[in-house]
C-alpha cells in the first residue's frame, strides 16, 4: 500500500502474561500508577472496542469515536490544568479571535492527543476552523481529553491502545466525511499526509498547506518533493528554532526519565546506558540520564555531533552490552544482532516518532518483555512496543508543549492566509519573525523583558530594531 516514501511497519500481536511474581512491572501498585498518570480509564467498559459502540454527546452528535465519551468532564478538567501553563498560546487565541484568522479553513489533525494539544485544537475552532482530529500514535491518547473534545463538538477518532487497523480507520474517519472537505492538514509522523495522498489525491490536490512537526513526516514530506510529487505546499515545523532549542531538547530532557520510572521503578545511579544520537533530543536524554548518575556512551554518525558529545561523555564506535539502551529517529538502529549482545533484563525504549528505530520484527523472535506492562520472563525490556517512549508511557512538560502548539497554529495561519505564488509546491522553513514572536509571546511568564537596540546599534548590525535577529538559515 504504501509508497517507498511511506512504509508502516506492523504492530506486533499482543504478548502473553504470565504470572505477577516475574515483575514489579505488573505488580498493582505499578499498575495504579501508571494508569492514573497516564489516562483516566472506566474497567467497565475496556474489552468493548469504540468502534462497536453508539456513543451520542450532549448535543446529539454522533460524529466521534472515542473510549467512553462520560470521561468528558473529567478530561475538560485536565484541559483547563493545561491551559495555565499555556498561556502564550491563550495569548495568541484573545489577539487573533476576533479578526478569526481561520475561518473558512477546514483542518484535518494527526497528533498525539493529549490536554495539550486540546488547547491547540481549541485555539484553531476559536480562531475560525472547523476541525477533525485523529491520533499519530496508537498509545498516547488520553481518553478523557478525547471525550472532552467530541463534547464540545470537534469529531475525534481516537482512544488508547488502538490496534494498526483501527489507527489507519480512525484517520479515514477524519478524512472521510459526506459534506466536509480539508483544506489543511496538521501532521505529526506524516501518517495522514501519506493517507490522504494515496487514498484521496482529489482532496491532496485542494489543500492549501501541510504543517508537519516530526522529523519522519518532514524526512516523508522532503521525500515527496524531491519526487516531484508534492502538489502543495509544505511548512518544517520540526526544524524551527523554537520546535529544535525547546521541544526537541527541554521536552526530552525532563520526559525521558518520567516514561521509564513510571513503567520500571528503574535507579538510574550507576547504570550503564547508551544514547544513539546526539542530536537536540540525544543532548536532552543524556544530561538527564547523566544528572541521575547514570554512566552514559554515545554513537552517533554526524562528525559535528560527535565531537560535541566527546566534551560530555563517552563515544561509541559499536554496541556494547549495557543495561537501558536508548535510540532516536532512524530505522534498524537496534537489531537482533545487538540484543544477543545485551545484559539480561536490558532495558530497549525509543524516543524517535514510530518504531522503524527498533527492527520490531525481528526482535520479536527473542524472549522480550513488552513493558506496557506485560512480561515474558526476564531478559529484555522493550518499552512501548517500540514506540515513542515519553508519550506512550508518560507525560510530558505542558509549557514545552505550548511553544511548539503556538509555532504551529502560527504555520497554519500563514498557509491559509499566503497570497497566491508566495509558497510554491515545496517544503519551507517557518520564516524566522514567526519563530521569534513565538519565543516573546512566552517571556511574560517569566516577567522577562528584552533589551532594545539604539539606532546607533541596530545601523551597525544591519537589523531592524524589532527583529528579525537572527538570518533565515540560522538554527
Amino acid at each position: 500500500m504504501p509508497s517507498a516514501a511511506f512504509t508502516a511497519v506492523p504492530t506486533l500481536k499482543s504478548v502473553k502474561k504470565v504470572r505477577r511474581s516475574l515483575s514489579r512491572s505488573v505488580s498493582q501498585s505499578s499498575t495504579d500508577s501508571y494508569s492514573s498518570a497516564a489516562s483516566y480509564t472506566d474497567s467497565s467498559d475496556d474489552e468493548t472496542s469504540p468502534r462497536d459502540k453508539t456513543q451520542v454527546n450532549s448535543h446529539g452528535s454522533s460524529d466521534f469515536c472515542v473510549k467512553n465519551i462520560k470521561q468528558a468532564e473529567f478530561g475538560r478538567r485536565e484541559i483547563e490544568i493545561a491551559e495555565q501553563d499555556m498561556s502564550a498560546l491563550i495569548s495568541l487565541r484573545k489577539r487573533a479571535q476576533g479578526e478569526k484568522p481561520l475561518a473558512g479553513s477546514n483542518i484535518v489533525g494527526c497528533t498525539h492527543i493529549t490536554a495539550q494539544t486540546a488547547v491547540l485544537i481549541e485555539t484553531l475552532v476559536a480562531l475560525g476552523a472547523q476541525c477533525r482530529w485523529t491520533a499519530c500514535n496508537i498509545y498516547s491518547t488520553q481518553n478523557e481529553v478525547a471525550a472532552a473534545l467530541a463534547e464540545t463538538g470537534v469529531p475525534v477518532f481516537a482512544w488508547k491502545g488502538e490496534s494498526e487497523d483501527d489507527f489507519w480507520w480512525c484517520i479515514d474517519r477524519c478524512v472521510n466525511m459526506d459534506g466536509w472537505q480539508a483544506n489543511m492538514i496538521l501532521d505529526d509522523g506524516g501518517d495522514l499526509t501519506h493517507w490522504v495522498y494515496k487514498k484521496y489525491p482529489s482532496v491532496f490536490k485542494k489543500v492549501r498547506g501541510i504543517v508537519e512537526e516530526s522529523v519522519t513526516g518532514v524526512h516523508r514530506l522532503y521525500q515527496l518533493s524531491k519526487a516531484g510529487k508534492l502538489c502543495v505546499p509544505a511548512m518544517n515545523v520540526n526544524d524551527s528554532v523554537t520546535k529544535q532549542k525547546f521541544d526537541n531538547l527541554y521536552c526530552c530532557r525532563e520526559s525521558i526519565l518520567d516514561g521509564l520510572k513510571r513503567t520500571t521503578d528503574i535507579m538510574f545511579g550507576g547504570k550503564q546506558v547508551v544514547v544513539c544520537g546526539y542530536g537536540e533530543v540525544g543532548k536532552g536524554c543524556c544530561t538527564a540520564l547523566k544528572a541521575l548518575g547514570a554512566i552514559v556512551c554515545v554513537t552517533e554518525i554526524d562528525p559535528i555531533c560527535a565531537l560535541q558529545e566527546i566534551n560530555f561523555s563517552t563515544l561509541l564506535s559499536h554496541f556494547e552490552i549495557h543495561r537501558l539502551f536508548k535510540k532516536i529517529g532512524n530505522k534498524n538502529v537496534v537489531t537482533r544482532e545487538q540484543l544477543d549482545r545485551m545484559k539480561n533484563g536490558c532495558i530497549v525504549c525509543n524516543m524517535g516518532h514510530s518504531n522503524t528505530e527498533i527492527d520490531v520484527v525481528m526482535c520479536a523472535s527473542v524472549t522480550v518483555c513488552y513493558c506496557f506492562l506485560t512480561l515474558l520472563r526476564i531478559f529484555c525490556a522493550l518499552m512501548s512496543q517500540g514506540r515513542l517512549l515519553n508519550l506512550s508511557c508518560s507525560t510530558v512538560p505542558t509549557f514545552v508543549l505550548s511553544i511548539t502548539a503556538t509555532t504551529q497554529a502560527l504555520a497554519l495561519i500563514e498557509l491559509f492566509n499566503a497570497p497566491v505564488g508566495r509558497y510554491k509546491q515545496d517544503v519551507y522553513l517557518l520564516p524566522k519573525k514567526m519563530d521569534e514572536y513565538v519565543a516573546s509571546l512566552h517571556l511574560p511568564i517569566f516577567d522577562a523583558h528584552l533589551t532594545e537596540l539604539t539606532d546607533e546599534q541596530a545601523k551597525y548590525m544591519g537589523l531592524n530594531k524589532n527583529g528579525p535577529f537572527k538570518p533565515n538559515y540560522y538554527r
